[in-house]
């Protein structure tokens, strides 16, 4: 009797623990922290004068491969015109576009942003014979709504179109970390405008349309998600 019971439970918590494996969840959330930085008229050169940002980071997952995800994220950007040539008036007459001047900036900056993910390879433990992994890297891209305020500047606002790839990876059933290098693009040319920076809009007097000649910074972030609101297996569509 005694060895019945013991097959018994040991068969029970068995199923739970593959029925836990195999759950699948409707959305994650967390954290993220890493580093950001400037690329504009005075930086051409990546992680260059990089600043802390962290960032609170919402998934929606449609399938273990394409994932929406919406991020709220705030950091901190700064540069210098050391190395670069800024003329004082880019509209004067000389031939060098006016006396060369030294500019600095320092800028915090917010993002409410919505990216599209794609998983290059189905992201999940359990139901191997779908073909999931625990690991993936993966593509991002998407529109977000960036600020940029402080430093003497004033506040403004652009679009931001981020793009890069990252790699998760599913330590257990409901929990993710991993890491996403992103550029976001923007339409405007003030992120290093500030009190002491003001000609570094358009400092070749050179007109701008859309992304064309705007400013953009990127971020390095790890993240680390939990996953929440498990999908009904007996409803329609969700086998």
């Amino acid at each position: 009797m005694n060895r019945l019971t013991t097959l018994v439970l040991g068969l029970l918590l068995t199923l739970g623990a593959n029925a836990q494996e195999d759950e699948e969840y409707q959305m994650e959330m967390g954290g993220a922290l890493g580093v950001d930085f400037y690329m504009g008229d005075v930086n051409k050169v990546p992680f260059k004068h990089s600043s802390a940002m962290g960032a609170y980071i919402v998934r929606k997952i449609f399938n273990p491969r394409m994932v929406l995800k919406g991020d709220l994220a705030v950091g901190h950007l700064y540069g210098n015109s050391k190395g670069y040539y800024i003329p004082t008036d880019a509209g004067s007459a000389t031939p060098e576009g006016g006396e060369p001047i030294d500019v600095k900036f320092k800028r915090n900056i917010f993002e409410l942003g919505a990216q599209f993910e794609f998983n290059f390879w189905g992201y999940g433990i359990g139901e191997a014979y779908k073909g999931n992994s625990r690991i993936t890297p993966y593509a991002v891209a998407g529109v977000g709504l960036t600020i940029v305020a402080g430093g003497g500047g004033g506040t403004k606002a652009a679009l931001s179109c981020p793009v890069g790839a990252g790699v998760k990876y599913k330590v257990k059933p409901r929990l993710n970390i991993g890491a996403e290098w992103t550029f976001r693009f923007t339409t405007t040319d003030a992120l290093d405008t500030g009190k002491e920076s003001k000609q570094l809009i358009r400092p070749y007097a050179i007109k701008s349309t859309g992304f064309k000649n705007m400013d953009c910074y990127s971020f390095l972030m790890f993240f680390l998600t939990y996953d929440m609101l498990p999908k009904c297996k007996t409803c329609h569509n969700n086998d």
